[in-house]
């Protein structure tokens, strides 16, 4: 059954979740900045969308038909298919920006100018301004063919310039090139205004304007803007042999210089600039992508808002949770009882202070710590340092394969190692992805330990923005196992005594899941009430999938709420009809991962660092952990009936992928987010 199974190409149900992104980009009840931020969010995505999956697909289509044969999917199709949707959505950003996003700026008296709109006092501003700021970093190459070809960085913005000698013929036109200088200049300039008017300008037409005095003996015909993204993959020969470290560190170097993975143009662009910029850079047609005037979008996390708090979002400031904030007596709180947070609806400090009241209590004697994704600043880390100081045995799990962090985790792992931490770094062939902490104490000569396990990074940045779930335990039940996990990661031996609680990738993560599966399949053909409700990122796993397939046709109610990729197709018939799939995307990343399981009342209820993608589930140290706390459950449930009731930020995901909104009951509107801070406020 599997190789036939309905499945959705996962680059291509990406697609789908990176355009619910841009929904809300047009979603007129949001403030405009709110909106503008999603503009950000959606070409951020979309720039790693392609130079980490695309340029895979990409590299596949130049190996040829060898790889094909190997593959379940035709690796050139996928591309073509990829750039007919990204076109088709390119085309609708551009069209949501000047009708809708242009106009409201206006309404609010922010004006984006153009060239021709510039009055004398901005036109000697920014002549000024280029003279001043802009000249030490533009970079003016003349292009000539199979003679001069200059390297185009990852990323950068370049104007293509088609221009004329002076006083000579149409023969005598040539092009050139320009870099925007936009990494180190505000993408986004002001400008002289009038009294309650905000102007501003695009960095890429203050250099279109100052083209000229970049070539004085020419006369300037035209500029189309153009990018080019390169390869993102870190290309290691072999990671099980020497030092994997170091070869992570001169990868790096590396990456920058990969190859093309597209190219982006002003679909303005005459053809024949076109061609010969293909010539120049080496580039074929499934290399192209046409966009608007302007590229790099997500400088428009930038946009200065200079108008006020009435073009944002009402903030939501974390809530307290004050047992473990204000505890006197911080470990024996986690010692009487299990405690949950949810971020950013509840403040983080509760685990911030997990680590700080770590290094300062006379009693503890060890710290670990799993650190995949880590803020630059990090109050965290410093604890860590700290409790080297104090004389704690501190280790630290450091995966340097984590994507664009890997120098920042390199650099960490560096600064432990300095003050002492004992760190370990990467396993060849695998991720270590799980979110996990242990506190011991010695107490009257014996050991107690104390967890923290999570759904997200240890990372203090991000735990403002994504919506993450985290268990505070004493329970030996837990924290045992959790001893043999870092058992494993210090000393890569296999545990011998099996993990009964915890489900860990490489051990019994994916096979119980699947029994639990199993289980509620036997459940509905015994008659029985069968459930099985999940949270999570991304679906992609067809052992997965097949098996959710096989619950449904048995008559297991399943209901999904998956952000991103979801290559299961619910609602087919005589495979998915009892399969109901909805994702939410809101001002909150959605990011924690839930699975419960009805198990015939007696119902199971984890909380996961993975996702149901082959990576995390075959590839990757994960962890699931088990919630056995009563009042915890009621509280996950609750949040759950939330999301499912959303009728205001949920799209169903069905076959067509057109992301259409759940409407619910429309006299009573829901948005899960709203009424899960109001959920916490309520109870504090």
């Amino acid at each position: 059954m599997e190789n036939k199974l309905p499945y959705n190409h996962r680059d291509i149900s990406w697609l789908s979740f990176n355009y619910r992104v841009l929904q809300e980009a047009k979603d007129p009840s949001l403030p405009l900045m709110e909106r503008i931020k999603f503009f950000a969010i959606y070409s951020s995505n979309l720039n790693e969308y392609f130079r980490v999956r695309v340029a895979q697909v990409r590299n596949l289509v130049r190996v040829g038909k060898k790889t094909k044969k190997k593959l379940d999917f035709d690796p050139k199709q996928i591309l073509k298919k990829i750039h007919k949707i990204v076109n088709k959505q390119q085309e609708e950003f551009s069209e949501i920006f000047e009708q809708q996003i242009i106009p409201e700026l206006k309404n609010n008296n922010i004006h984006l100018l153009k060239i021709k709109e510039l009055n004398q006092e901005q036109k000697e501003f920014i002549e000024t301004y280029f003279h001043n700021e802009l000249l030490p970093y533009v970079q003016p190459v003349l292009l000539v063919k199979k003679k001069i070809r200059p390297f185009l960085n990852n990323a950068a913005l370049y104007l293509a310039v088609l221009l004329q000698e002076k006083y000579k013929e149409k023969d005598g036109e040539q092009y050139a090139i320009i870099k925007v200088p936009s990494e180190h200049l505000p993408r986004f300039i002001a400008l002289p205004s009038p009294e309650g008017a905000h102007h501003l300008m695009i960095l890429d037409d203050i250099v279109r304007q100052s083209i000229s005095w970049l070539f004085p003996g020419y006369d300037i015909i035209d500029t189309y803007s153009i990018k080019l993204t390169r390869d993102a993959e870190l290309y290691i020969e072999d990671e099980f042999t020497g030092d994997l470290v170091q070869k992570i560190k001169k990868s790096l170097i590396k990456r920058n210089v990969g190859p093309a993975s597209r190219m982006v143009y002003d679909r303005k662009m005459p053809e024949q600039l076109l061609e010969f910029l293909m010539e120049t850079f080496d580039l074929e047609k499934l290399d192209l992508l046409p966009e608007g005037e302007y590229h790099n979008n997500f400088d428009f996390f930038g946009f200065p808002n200079s108008v006020g708090e009435k073009l944002e979002r009402s903030p939501m400031p974390p809530l307290p949770y004050k047992p473990l904030e204000e505890a006197e007596d911080y470990f024996s709180t986690i010692a009487q009882k299990d405690h949950f947070i949810h971020v950013p609806y509840q403040s983080y400090k509760s685990v911030i202070r997990f680590f700080e009241e770590a290094a300062m209590d006379p009693y503890v004697t060890h710290i670990k710590i799993v650190q995949y994704r880590v803020a630059k600043k990090s109050r965290i880390m410093d604890a860590l340092i700290r409790a080297v100081k104090n004389g704690k045995l501190v280790t630290a799990f450091i995966e340097v394969k984590a994507r664009f962090d890997e120098e920042a985790n390199l650099k960490w792992g560096e600064k432990l190692e300095k003050a002492g931490v004992k760190v370990h770094y990467s396993f060849p062939g695998l991720k270590v992805h799980a979110k996990l902490a242990i506190v011991e104490r010695e107490l009257k000569g014996e050991m107690k330990r104390y967890c923290y396990l999570s759904t997200g990074n240890f990372h203090e940045d991000t735990a403002k923005v994504y919506s993450d779930v985290g268990l505070f335990t004493f329970d030996k039940r837990i924290t045992e196992e959790a001893v043999r996990v870092f058992t494993f990661l210090e000393t890569v031996r296999v545990p011998q005594t099996p993990f009964k609680h915890l489900l860990v990738g490489q051990f019994n993560l994916r096979n119980d899941l699947i029994a639990y599966v199993d289980q509620e399949i036997e459940n509905a053909k015994a008659g029985k009430a069968a459930k099985i409700i999940l949270k999570m990122n991304s679906l992609e796993d067809k052992m997965m999938i097949s098996k959710l397939y096989e619950a449904s046709q048995a008559g297991v109610e399943i209901k999904m709420i998956i952000r991103g990729i979801c290559s299961l197709i619910p609602g087919l018939k005589g495979f998915s009809e009892n399969i109901e799939v909805r994702s939410i995307v809101d001002q909150y990343l959605e990011h924690a991962r839930i699975f419960i399981f009805h198990n015939d009342g007696n119902e199971r209820y984890y909380i996961s660092s993975a996702d149901w993608m082959v990576r995390n589930l075959s590839y990757r140290i994960e962890t699931a952990v088990p919630i056995y706390d009563y009042a915890i459950q009621k509280e996950i449930k609750d949040f759950l009936t939330m999301q499912w009731q959303d009728n205001t930020k949920a799209r169903i995901i069905n076959n067509t992928q057109n992301n259409e909104f759940y409407q619910g009951n429309p006299e009573k509107k829901v948005r899960a987010q709203m009424a899960t801070y109001a959920y916490y406020k309520s109870r504090e």
